[in-house]
């Protein structure tokens, strides 16, 4: 009986092991890549912050509203991850042409969609109390950046697909390169060095804005080029809109898209509120925001490669394989919610003076930091219980929960801590601004971490039923 059973842990080990691996394998690249990614709208808050407190301010600003976005196409056009890792492992190769040209159609009309609601969103600056100054360069950030929108809707079509693909290091080798020149762009126009002119807060979202068709050109021609993607090379022949296509993919990324804006909004509305409270907030939080987005790459890198190990597990009909894999990346991302949550608690101070050399500045974003160590366990582990859950193309019951953690329980809680209304007895003499605000948000991610757990268990166990 004990060696049955010692058998039984070393088999489990093992296959424990060897998804780890597997999972890895896919989501390192993806890491990397997306680091570098990140890594621009950090280069930009960091270089910034060295110009002075009113740039960091309309950068923060700035960034607040073009994150917001951003990330919401990144959701809208996840569908194709999870319906061509489903094609993948259904053996439907043939589908797989068509499904990614009319993502692309799709990825066109969001695209200048979001570049119009970008623009738009500049009216909500009137009602922040700015200064004339930071107020004139955040419109003129937005302004800039928004030409980046169209390419990277595209350019998410293709990475979606590529992934699915097992063709991460494309990805990773493009960001790589548009890290490099994003920032060799900065320090030409946020400085101006080599006789550029000296655009501070402009010069990054030129930079930025730049790159995303730089990053869409770069992974066009690798598809073109590359034998692995030959199958099912869906470039190079024009296909009209099909709108039936279109809906379907859009019935599976929207709620997606609208997930991943209750989060992120979340954060950058938090960023818009502490506003009032003057440039020192203002920088601290963009500076403790740009931090913790950098280091939620590991497991969200690790949701990607859920989506597509779910989905295949899925579409080829092995629901227990799919359960077994959903639980390991989740697993592997609380594991690493302990680790980063530890380093944040001990390099806080380090932290805050590489961003901004202003004492002030550098205070308040120690105090951040510290929250934010708190929420890295929930947030770690509800992006990967998500992303497993969206691999077996469920996506609105995800969609409800961020709704309810974020609006209905982060924010109006944040708000009641920040600014201490009238309905809320006062918490100490003074209200905790910037740090209520980010108090909301520990306790919404932990609410989004517990019920995502809590569905995705039911998920697997009911489709695994009825399986049988």
């Amino acid at each position: 009986m004990l060696k049955f059973s010692s058998q039984h842990h070393q088999a489990l080990s093992t296959k424990i092991t060897t998804e780890i691996a597997a999972m890895w394998q896919l989501a390192w690249p993806v890491l990397i890549g997306q680091l570098a990614t990140v890594g621009m709208s950090v280069a930009d808050v960091a270089m910034t912050g060295h110009v002075s407190a009113d740039d960091l301010a309309a950068v923060a600003l700035g960034t607040s509203l073009w994150t917001i976005v951003l990330v919401s196409i990144m959701g809208l056009m996840m569908a194709v991850n999870t319906v061509v890792a489903n094609e993948i492992g259904a053996g439907s190769l043939n589908t797989i042409a068509h499904i990614v040209r009319q993502a692309l159609w799709q990825a066109l009309g969001v695209g200048v969609l979001s570049c119009v609601v970008l623009n738009v969103s500049v009216l909500l600056f009137d009602h922040l109390e700015l200064t004339a100054l930071v107020h004139d360069k955040a419109v003129k950030f937005i302004h800039i950046i928004s030409i980046g929108l169209p390419p990277f809707a595209a350019y998410r079509v293709l990475y979606g697909y590529s992934a699915s693909l097992n063709q991460t290091k494309p990805v990773m080798v493009i960001a790589l390169l548009a890290l490099l020149l994003n920032v060799l762009l900065n320090w030409l126009l946020i400085y101006g060095y080599w006789g550029m002119p000296a655009l501070g807060a402009l010069g990054c979202a030129w930079a930025t804005g730049v790159m995303m068709w730089v990053m869409l050109a770069a992974l066009i021609g690798w598809i073109r080029i590359a034998p692995a993607y030959r199958a099912t090379m869906p470039l190079g022949q024009f296909e009209p809109p099909d709108f039936v296509e279109i809906k379907r993919m859009l019935k599976i990324g929207i709620p997606i898209g609208i997930t991943y804006f209750a989060e992120i909004s979340a954060f950058a509305i938090i960023g818009l509120l502490v506003a009032r409270f003057g440039v020192v907030s203002i920088a601290s939080h963009q500076i403790a925001l740009n931090f913790i987005s950098l280091v939620f790459m590991v497991p969200l890198s690790i949701g990607i490669s859920q989506v597509t190990r779910v989905g295949l597990a899925v579409g080829e009909g092995d629901l227990v394989r799919a359960r077994f894999v959903a639980w390991v990346g989740v697993a592997v991302s609380f594991g690493f919610g302990i680790v980063s949550a530890l380093s944040m608690i001990l390099f806080r101070h380090q932290i805050a003076a590489a961003y901004t050399s202003d004492p002030a500045v550098q205070a308040l974003t120690v105090h951040l930091l510290l929250l934010a160590a708190l929420f890295q366990l929930s947030d770690s582990t509800q992006v990967a219980a998500a992303s497993a859950i969206r691999g077996y193309k469920v996506t609105r019951v995800p969609m409800l929960i961020h709704l309810l953690a974020f609006w209905v329980c982060a924010i109006p809680l944040g708000y009641a801590l920040g600014q201490v209304p009238g309905w809320l007895p006062r918490i100490g003499s003074e209200p905790m601004a910037a740090i209520g605000y980010w108090s909301g948000l520990v306790v919404g991610l932990t609410l989004a971490a517990l019920l995502l757990v809590w569905y995705l268990h039911h998920l697997s166990m009911r489709r695994m039923r009825q399986a049988r």
